[in-house]
């Protein structure tokens, strides 16, 4: 029986090429921001994307407090928390957060689109968000990315 047969191969921790990019949020659209950053993230933009591990980039954001909430969403979104006590429900506006916490806005968006797992969080520690355009992984040597040339 003369077949060629196909092994399935896999990445793991040791075997995944991880890499350190930069993303610039200055005038991006927040949700087409969070999708694009959360497949950098999970690492689907590889061929050799494995679903159950972390295999994705290192992703740096720049610039969050620039990014564009488009129509009415900066004031009339609502973000929903509960302290814990009874009627301890809260609400804020993006517009609120953005002056407070910029990155808070698009950590919120980003992790909305990662899986709700053990998996999720681990990848979400890969994500290094910073307000201006100053960052403190310069020794990486991150490559500069674009985020509109991805599809």
């Amino acid at each position: 029986m003369d077949q060629v047969s196909y092994k399935t191969t896999y990445v793991n921790k040791v075997t995944a090429q991880k890499e350190w990019v930069i993303v610039d949020a200055e005038n991006q659209v927040l949700g087409r921001l969070a999708s694009k950053v959360a497949k950098l993230l999970r690492g689907k933009y590889k061929p050799s994307f494995t679903p159950f591990e972390d295999c994705g980039d290192n992703v740096i954001i720049i610039n969050a407090e620039k990014v564009v909430l488009t129509g009415n969403k900066l004031t009339d979104k609502l973000y929903t928390r509960h302290t814990g006590y009874p009627g301890g429900q809260r609400h804020t506006s993006p517009a609120a957060v953005l002056k407070v916490h910029p990155e808070r806005v698009i950590e919120h968006a980003v992790r909305g689109m990662l899986p709700k797992n053990r998996l999720g969080r681990a990848v979400l520690k890969n994500l290094h968000l910073y307000a201006g355009t100053e960052h403190k992984h310069e020794a990486q040597q991150p490559k500069v990315i674009d985020l509109n040339s991805l599809n």
